[in-house]
């Protein structure tokens, strides 16, 4: 589906004029990759968000027949929807144990990642009321310093063993501030305050590496490793590539291809004017679908671009709610037309590349494609 009126899809519906493509087959194996890199670790799957925004309907099933027993989510919520999708699955909760909220985890056998003594008690009461040991993860700060329970705190757990009488402990975990630049010092760091939180702990499993984290190398893998971006076909470290192939491809369709005198402007409030005779095209997307506004270029600055056929075109002007405007004037004539399809995502423009164009991260540009993209599943069965 690159630059072609040949490429248009029977499969799509009529009007379709964006469609993100989901390789299920290279998100099993980019699991599969991540999980031999880590062994004897084991390799849980991050499928927060809809799985990132693609779809955790049909992500989930894909990665459980992978081999994937365990999943992590951010919400509740979420959680009610992994377990119906892998009944036998563990699912951990990130966001933790909000008030009231104690029955429905046990309903659901999901697992909160408790962040503070406040949730550890709460939860110790819980079972203490219903005769019965709720599983859960304990999350402790090493250095990130969002959630996750201070270094007093962990000190103050430690002096009450009786709280895990009542919670059934399967999960140490940390989060790492700086693993995607190896060579921060805050890396190992973290690693040792991590080391010497768990020591206070009862011993218990423990998980530190997230996608980026991976890179750190063994010592950084502990029994548990999260990896999310990375599955999705994403390079998570700025220092060395992430052994994992692209999933996804965004494309959307050219509506208009127009002529611009030199001079003129193009888009709200008139930042860019050609410099030339140009040749404009309109793309189907715009800031409603999840394409940064911060994509948009004035005259003498280049950010975002789309490609066609594998080669780049620039944005020109305001990126709008729904459309984008690309200087195609470059092109062989013919190459670019009302109904071709111009790459947003794809061989030409990687996650990191779109996130940089934008002044973001790839994890964004991923997780913010939206609803009128038609999403295609390859594979998987």
């Amino acid at each position: 589906m690159v630059g072609s009126r040949q490429q248009h899809d029977a499969a799509l519906p009529p009007g379709t004029t964006g469609v993100i493509r989901i390789d299920l087959d290279q998100l099993a194996a980019n699991w599969r990759v991540l999980a031999a890199l880590g062994r004897p670790a084991e390799c849980a799957a991050v499928v927060k968000a809809d799985a990132y925004g693609l779809g955790a309907i049909r992500c989930v099933p894909a990665l459980a027949t992978a081999g994937c027993a365990t999943f992590f989510v951010a919400r509740l919520g979420e959680a009610i929807e992994v377990r119906a999708l892998a009944p036998d699955a563990v699912i951990y909760v990130l966001d933790g144990l909000l008030p009231g909220a104690e029955q429905e985890y046990s309903r659901i056998r999901a697992r909160p990642v408790l962040s503070s003594l406040e949730e550890v008690q709460a939860l110790a009461a819980f079972g203490r009321a219903t005769g019965t040991r709720p599983a859960a993860a304990l999350h402790v700060c090493s250095g990130l310093n969002r959630l996750g329970l201070p270094k007093a705190d962990v000190l103050s757990l430690s002096q009450e063993p009786g709280l895990w009488a009542q919670i059934d402990l399967q999960l140490i975990m940390s989060h790492l501030a700086s693993a995607d630049a190896a060579d921060d010092p805050k890396n190992a760091q973290q690693l040792e305050t991590f080391q010497l939180l768990r020591s206070k702990l009862p011993v218990t499993p423990a998980s530190l590496a997230a996608s980026d984290g991976m890179m750190l190398g063994p010592a950084f893998y502990c029994d548990l490793m999260r990896p999310g971006y990375a599955l999705y076909g994403g390079q998570p470290s700025g220092s060395q590539r992430t052994p994992v192939e692209p999933v996804v491809t965004v494309h959307a369709r050219v509506l208009q291809v127009r002529d611009v005198a030199v001079g003129a402007s193009v888009g709200y409030s008139g930042i860019w004017n050609a410099a030339r005779p140009s040749r404009i095209a309109i793309i189907a997307a715009g800031y409603a679908d999840g394409i940064p506004r911060s994509g948009s270029a004035s005259n003498g600055c280049e950010n975002g671009a789309v490609a066609f056929g594998g080669i780049l075109s620039p944005v020109v002007g305001r990126i709008s709610m729904d459309l984008i405007t690309v200087d195609v004037t470059d092109l062989e004539p013919g190459s670019c037309q009302s109904g071709d399809w111009a790459e947003l995502i794809g061989p030409t423009i990687t996650l990191e590349e779109a996130g940089r164009r934008a002044g973001t991260i790839g994890y964004e540009i991923l997780t913010r494609l939206g609803p009128r993209f038609q999403r295609i599943y390859v594979g998987g069965g």
